[in-house]
């Protein structure tokens, strides 16, 4: 099965709409290549305004008609059954996702079955939906309502194609929502398959629609669209703020999960058998293309110089090379166009004095790879400062908690940080003293069920993958009543 897969191509993959592909009159035809050979893997024709509106109104069809008399334990049942579907698929999935984006395979199976979990959780999630009453005073009853925001666009980036769609999808039907997602016209495949998974599950034509397509000019369109009731977007902080623009006439709300330049602070305390290779796989996973790597690393004084050694040495022994390979860490980057923007920032760095300790050459032959990198650069340096969302990882030194915290801190994102240290308490003031959605303590991994994953300051607003994200698609109705035998009369 997997040779049959690894030599398929996809001829020419549609947008889908309202439970079929469809063929959009001005759309424009895209070649998708795999990243790690630069061959063929298929062709894709992209959504148009006009394939945008009718995806919004086959949505909006699909709210007002099925899916508003759907009650939440059918959409819970639906939803586990479409989590079976992702579940029968995992191998066809992972595959898919990994010649599309290029990421090693053992990431992508884990992700995969992230997304299955993900849409299990929600699909549990549904009976947390309630109202409340109470009697404000002795003749007067109070109810409240939560119900469906709406009709809901979604943008989600070509890092995690399938897992990012899971996150955003899952919450929105199960709170009743009807979707119109936008995958990355690069890395379009699995969102597709998504949507038709969905309907085999029984979800109704036109909950789910898909439609890749470029960002500043139709996925505007679909930002600005009058029928769209609000929007959840993953990407780059850049992008976050041009939807904020876009989003606010006519208003819309909103949630935005962006950029990040998250750090590992290494204290002296900390155990090193831990640390070092916690502190590596938090940089280097897929291959840093990932909004919460720990693209910093900072280590005290005292342990600093072993630290880096053992750091370095097992970040030389990372298998870098073909995504399909189970021996495989580090797949490759999405395309050869952001190898170069990744390989830029190392240079300017060495050209400014930083010290690449590690990598920082482009490999001759095929494919989008990149080694991981190591650069030793001062604090106000553009590589520490700026997401380079490639495997190039920063290194520096602190004297004690109070610089380890004020480091962690400067920066203008808050995701994510991971703190190494022996001490509970120093643990639990470094945690409360970052500025960040979610602080590991002595571990690296990111995410979790029913753990908020979000960011603060310019790492967005919103919460995802908890049952708080439902709170994100539903509207609160209150009722009033007045129970009193005798109306009240307002003019007394």
């Amino acid at each position: 099965m997997a040779g049959e897969l690894m030599t398929t191509t996809y001829p020419l993959s549609l947008p889908f709409v309202e439970g079929r592909a469809v063929e959009p009159g001005s759309g424009v035809h895209t070649a998708l290549r795999e990243p790690a050979t630069g061959e063929p893997l298929g062709r894709l024709l992209t959504a148009d305004e006009a394939c945008v509106d009718s995806a919004v109104l086959a949505a909006r069809r699909a709210l007002d008609g099925p899916w508003r008399r759907t009650s939440p334990v059918t959409r819970s049942r639906l939803l586990h059954r479409l989590a079976d579907e992702l579940e029968a698929q995992h191998d066809a999935l992972s595959m898919l996702e990994a010649r599309n984006v290029g990421k090693a395979i053992t990431s992508v199976r884990a992700e995969v079955s992230h997304a299955v979990d993900t849409f299990r959780y929600f699909a549990a999630a549904t009976a947390a939906i309630e109202g409340k009453s109470s009697r404000p005073n002795g003749a007067l009853a109070f109810q409240s309502f939560r119900e469906p925001v709406g009709v809901v666009a979604q943008i989600v980036p070509w890092n995690y194609p399938l897992l990012m769609a899971a996150w955003k999808v899952a919450p929105a039907l199960a709170s009743g929502c009807t979707v119109v997602l936008k995958p990355d016209p690069a890395t379009p495949l699995t969102a597709l398959r998504l949507a038709e998974l969905a309907l085999d599950a029984g979800i109704p034509p036109g909950v789910l629609n898909v439609v890749p397509a470029d960002g500043p000019r139709v996925g505007s369109h679909l930002v600005r669209h009058a029928g769209v009731d609000r929007v959840a977007f993953t990407g780059s902080t850049a992008t976050g703020g041009e939807i904020m623009r876009l989003a606010a006439d006519p208003v819309k709300r909103l949630s935005l999960e962006l950029g990040g330049k998250s750090p590992t602070v290494v204290f002296a305390d900390a155990d090193l058998d831990d640390a070092v290779p916690g502190a590596v796989w938090g940089a280097f996973t897929c291959a840093g293309q990932s909004c919460e790597a720990r693209s910093r690393v900072l280590v005290e004084d005292e342990v600093f110089d072993r630290f880096l050694e053992r750091f370095l040495d097992q970040s030389r022994t990372l298998r870098v090379g073909d995504p399909l390979d189970p021996d495989t860490v580090v797949g490759s980057l999405i395309s050869t166009a952001h190898r170069e923007r990744v390989h830029g920032f190392v240079e300017r760095a060495r050209a400014a004095g930083a010290q690449v300790l590690l990598g920082g050459v482009v490999p001759a032959g095929p494919g989008a790879f990149y080694p991981p990198t190591v650069v030793l650069a001062p604090r106000d340096a553009e590589i520490v400062r700026d997401e380079v969302f490639g495997p190039v990882v920063t290194v520096q030194r602190f004297r004690d908690e109070e610089e380890a915290v004020a480091l962690a801190n400067d920066t203008k994102y808050g995701l994510f940080a991971t703190v190494w240290t022996g001490d509970p308490g120093r643990a639990q003031r470094v945690a409360a003293g970052v500025r960040a959605g979610t602080v590991g303590i002595n571990h690296p991994y990111t995410t979790f069920p029913g753990v908020p994953f979000g960011g603060f300051k310019q790492s967005g607003f919103g919460r995802e993958f908890a049952l708080e994200t439902l709170s994100e698609y539903l509207e609160s109705k209150s009722v009033l009543t007045w129970t009193s035998r005798r109306p009240a009369n307002p003019l007394r």
